[in-house]
């Protein structure tokens, strides 16, 4: 009581004045003047009040900033506050854990900052984050020890690590388990025995996680009552740790009961609007079948959304079970209280710094005004994650009264604007090299352009592109390019340049409709050499027409995430017609689809899934050249081949006996693709995509040509853009098939 002491010895002879003359303020660094005087809530001319002016010392220092504050009367009968501020923190350095470029983001995750000001009870409960953390990884008796190093008007803290000893799980004993297997306990854990190869990601390498060893009990109890078993009872874990080899072994006791079918199915609770009968259609647990605690979550949450979509933001499922030990069966109940109904009273928008408002609200499908529904919040988010502004999306509920409720949206900016690259190698075409200058969202108003290039020993591109993806806020888009393109083929060369115009529609809030022309001029040329080559065009003269083609399109997205979904599907497709002028007469057909499936909430791991599926078919009608044709091979198609190296064609050998191919182009091909996606740095922010790809291509029938590539692809999101390394190889390649080992991109979607 320091402070105390100091003030009553301060003001013992202030106790015979009766007004203050005046009030000086010294030391003030971080607040004004006038906030001080607002916080103190003395005046010149109020009487000396000790009372009042104890009330402002406590008040002063509730406000964070002060390590000592003095007060004291003046000549004149005055009051001077003289304040000694706390130290701001200059400097954080750790040894011992975490490189130099994560602890930026380690100090922050832990509760510190550069610019913090010094508070001995928040560095220690930054060290006790900081152990948690470590013990998360199964590091045992972690050592945290902290420098404070004062400097001028700042304090440097250094944080020494010493991360202990992992415990490895030996041995796991499920006692008493006999009606379910153990290895599906144990796969439910969090706390397993190593995997054979488990040094490999996704595999278990059996250290312990002690932060997670208290909730293993629960985690092994929720896969009997995945099964049925409501009465299975399993102890916590005991944990016996060798302190010399820091081995341990777990032992779970477990008594399992009887297993329970359900017998009847009810809901309790009156809503209006509420179709009670074909929500039981939709629920997953179905009279007759096993108890299952998992398929009950499911439907509890379907229950919830259809009430709250009648605008019940606060409505409350609660679940009982009536269980009928003689006959093994289980009566659900479920009780709907549905509160009352809810508008949106406002919609505040946060952690925008360069998007417009405006830019976030069209995508907001619930308004001022408007009720609730928790489907459009739902969508909401999804529709800001699919723009791709934002690295992190968040809506959460504010409730006002019981009536209305605020719409919390916060977001978190990604790099949008950025300089990109790309390139690769290939036996073709040698090296190549891209680059673009791009920004999705110039000046936060949701317009994309971009101007890019790539060269390679066989091509050079040119083009320049932009789209606004709502005018003026509208459901409709424009966007347009031009480009100008150079492509070699071995004995033959082709020159194109063009434009195109596209203009579309937001029909629902997934599908999305566009109408488009282009115009282009191509002039091709064989090279007189052609019959030397070991690869070359089929053809035999000089190409030179013009393409004009209309096209419509449709396409569908409910993914969540523009670049790394965890759910939903993309179904698209296209048909163009080539033949209103120009020279060019055919139809051409596209579609593609993505499914996307994240398993973190079934394996407590990030494995997300994916399947991807793009088809081309040409139909000719009156003249098709072969550069329009098909070509598969390469990153968005097989990779493991050369881009464009697949395609019918005529293989033959010369005189000399060289094996010579001439490319004829087809009409048809599929690409199937699928990929497994697992974390590799959260902190840094990569992934590691195993894939699978298999396409096909023809002239008259699409399974002319059949080629497969398999490989593991780099998924980093760096500063300056998405960068994918693709390290693929071709299965069964022929002797004249172009392949390519190595290819990577910069600033595309994965």
């Amino acid at each position: 009581m320091r402070k105390l002491f100091t003030l009553s010895v301060g003001l013992s002879s202030i106790l015979l004045a009766q007004n203050i003359t005046s009030i000086q303020y010294n030391g003030l660094l971080h607040i004004s003047k006038e906030v001080a005087s607002e916080i103190s809530g003395i005046h010149v001319g109020d009487s000396f009040d000790i009372n009042k002016i104890d009330e402002s010392l406590k008040n002063f220092y509730k406000q964070g900033y002060f390590s000592d504050i003095i007060v004291s009367r003046t000549a004149d009968g005055g009051l001077l506050y003289e304040f000694k501020e706390k130290s701001v923190i200059s400097k954080l350095e750790m040894n011992g854990y975490s490189s130099a470029e994560e602890q930026e983001a380690l100090f922050t995750e832990i509760g510190l900052r550069k610019g913090d000001l010094y508070d001995a009870s928040k560095i220690q409960q930054a060290k006790k984050n900081l152990i948690k953390k470590i013990e998360a990884e199964g590091y045992y008796d972690t050592v945290v020890e902290i420098n404070v190093e004062p400097k001028e008007e700042s304090i440097a803290l250094t944080f020494d690590v010493n991360k202990g000893e992992k415990i490895y799980i030996e041995n796991i004993d499920f006692s008493g388990a006999k009606k379910i297997d153990t290895d599906d306990l144990e796969a439910a854990l969090a706390n397993q025995e190593e995997d054979i190869m488990g040094w490999l990601p996704g595999l278990h390498n059996g250290v312990a996680h002690m932060d997670q060893l208290p909730y293993d009990g629960y985690r092994a109890k929720d896969v009997y009552m995945q099964q049925g078993y409501l009465d299975a009872k399993v102890s916590d874990p005991l944990m016996r740790v060798d302190s010399g080899s820091y081995k341990a072994d777990v032992t779970y006791q477990i008594s399992e009961g009887n297993q329970y079918r359900i017998n009847s199915i009810k809901i309790d609770g009156v809503v209006d609007g509420l179709d009670l009968d074909e929500i039981r259609s939709e629920f997953k647990a179905i009279k007759g079948k096993i108890f299952n605690i998992n398929k009950l979550r499911k439907d509890m949450a379907y229950l919830k959304e259809q009430v709250a979509n009648l605008g019940y933001a606060n409505a409350r499922i609660n679940p009982n079970f009536h269980k009928n030990k003689e006959n093994k069966t289980v009566d659900v109940q479920y009780t709907i209280t549905p509160g009352k109904k809810v508008t949106i009273n406002d919609v505040i928008i946060s952690g925008n710094h360069t998007t417009k408002d405006r830019v976030i609200r069209r995508d907001i499908y619930l308004a001022p005004g408007d009720q609730f529904s928790l489907t459009d919040l739902k969508d909401s988010k999804s529709a800001l994650g699919r723009r791709g502004y934002f690295e992190k999306v968040d809506i959460e509920q504010q409730r006002v009264d019981s009536t209305h409720s605020n719409l919390l949206v916060k977001v978190k900016e990604t790099a949008t604007g950025s300089i990109q690259a790309g390139g690769g190698y290939g036996s073709y075409q040698g090296a190549m090299v891209s680059a673009s200058l791009s920004d999705r969202n110039i000046l936060g108003s949701g317009i994309n352009a971009a101007v890019s290039f790539d060269i390679s020993k066989i091509s050079t591109n040119y083009s320049l592109s932009f789209n606004n993806p709502r005018v003026w806020d509208s459901d409709y888009s424009l966007g347009g390019n031009i480009y100008r393109s150079e492509y070699e083929y071995t004995g033959y060369k082709q020159k194109s340049k063009g434009a195109g115009l596209n203009l579309g529609k937001q029909l629902t809030r997934n599908l999305y409709g566009s109408l488009g022309y282009s115009y282009s001029e191509n002039d091709t040329n064989i090279d007189e050499n052609a019959t030397e080559q070991r690869y070359s065009i089929f053809a035999q003269e000089d190409l030179n027409y013009a393409k004009s083609t209309f096209s419509v399109g449709l396409n569908y997205d409910s993914t969540d995430d523009f670049y790394v979904p965890r759910e939903g599907i993309i179904l698209g497709g296209s048909l163009g017609y080539s033949g209103v002028g120009g020279d060019e007469k055919f139809l051409a057909a596209s579609a593609k689809f993505g499914a996307y499936y994240g398993l973190e909430d079934i394996i407590d791991y990030d494995l997300i899934l994916r399947y991807k599926l793009r088809a081309n078919i040409l139909k000719d009608k009156g003249n098709i050249d072969i550069p329009e044709k098909l070509f598969m091979g390469g990153i968005g198609s097989v990779r493991g081949f050369d881009p464009y190296s697949i395609a019918p064609h005529q293989d033959s050998v010369d005189a000399n006996g060289t094996s010579k191919r001439k490319y004829l182009g087809g009409m048809k091909s599929v690409v199937n693709t699928v990929e497994a996606s697992i974390p590799l740095s959260k902190a840094a922010k990569m992934r590691l995509s195993f894939f699978y790809d298999y396409g096909m291509i023809g002239e008259n029938s699409i399974d002319e040509i059949k080629k497969q590539g398999y490989g593991v692809a780099l998924e980093w999101f760096s500063p300056m853009g998405p960068i994918n390394l693709v390290f693929a190889k071709a299965r069964h390649p022929e002797d004249l098939d172009r392949t390519s080992s190595f290819e990577f991109t910069m600033g595309r979607k994965f």
